[in-house]
């Protein structure tokens, strides 16, 4: 079963990660930009999602994507650790949100870096996590 320490591995794999603490959970931030919270009790995340985007999500996996009312005007969506397939699927939630907060120079550095480039070389820019 996916967990927190599985979302950690993988979001700090990603370049320029950095874990800090905020609202007394930890947060994932690249080149100082946002782009994951894992909320207190650690069964979900929060990723940064464009809203016309985020409607998408939720009504076709509901069990899987959903958001708290005091989120509905943000830009983010939580998504249920237990309700991903596996660990890509994670990695591919963690690198579409990082490329949203990433700045240009370095979503230029990794162009291979996208949602869907397989395990094994997060960091590279070649791909992800294994």
């Amino acid at each position: 079963m996916i967990d927190a320490d599985d979302v950690r591995r993988i979001a700090l794999s990603l370049p320029e990660t950095a874990e800090k603490e905020a609202w007394s959970m930890p947060t994932f931030r690249v080149a100082g930009r946002m782009y994951l919270t894992v909320p207190d009790d650690e069964t979900s995340i929060a990723v940064r999602c464009p809203r016309y985007e985020r409607e998408e999500l939720i009504a076709a996996e509901p069990e899987k994507f959903w958001v708290p009312p005091h989120e509905a005007g943000s830009a983010w969506v939580r998504v249920r650790l237990a309700a991903l397939e596996d660990l890509d699927e994670l990695r591919d939630v963690l690198v579409d949100s990082w490329r949203q907060a990433a700045p240009d120079r370095l979503r230029e550095a990794h162009p291979g870096l996208v949602p869907g480039a397989g395990a094994g070389t997060a960091g590279t820019g070649a791909g992800a996590v294994s």
